[in-house]
């Protein structure tokens, strides 16, 4: 008869990374997926400072360069059309209000055509941002 050892072969140690592989990959879809609902006006305005401020969620982020253009969903709109633009975004989420992102070398008057604008089609809450420290 044979003699059988009792010493057992060592088994291979290997680490499994199909958990982790699965986990990133969700946290990427979660990304993406979050990252459609950041609204940005299109353009880079420097926005001018202010004593006191609050934070709010907008619906429509309209910004004014400048030279006085307006860009909302990143795509210029001229005066005339600006009525129109604000009904539609404002028909898709009623709730929602109008942000004011204005450039520090900006019309006083831009910002009080566009509230008006936002105002005739029934947009009450509008705030002009400003800077956050």
């Amino acid at each position: 008869m044979r003699n059988k050892s009792a010493r057992q072969e060592p088994q291979a140690q290997a680490i499994d990374l199909t958990p982790m592989l699965d986990v990133v990959f969700i946290m990427l879809i979660f990304f993406i997926v979050t990252a459609s609902f950041i609204k940005t006006p299109g353009i880079e305005v420097a926005k001018t400072e202010a004593y006191t401020s609050e934070k709010r969620k907008p619906a429509i982020i309209a910004a004014i360069n400048a030279n006085n253009e307006i860009y909302i969903d990143k795509n210029q709109v001229d005066k005339e059309a600006l009525k129109l633009v604000l009904l539609r975004l404002y028909q898709e989420n009623p709730k929602g209000g109008l942000i004011i992102q204005a450039d520090n070398e900006s019309n006083l008057e831009m910002i009080g055509f566009i509230a008006d604008a936002a105002i005739e089609i029934g947009i009450v809450d509008i705030a002009v941002s400003t800077l956050t420290e």
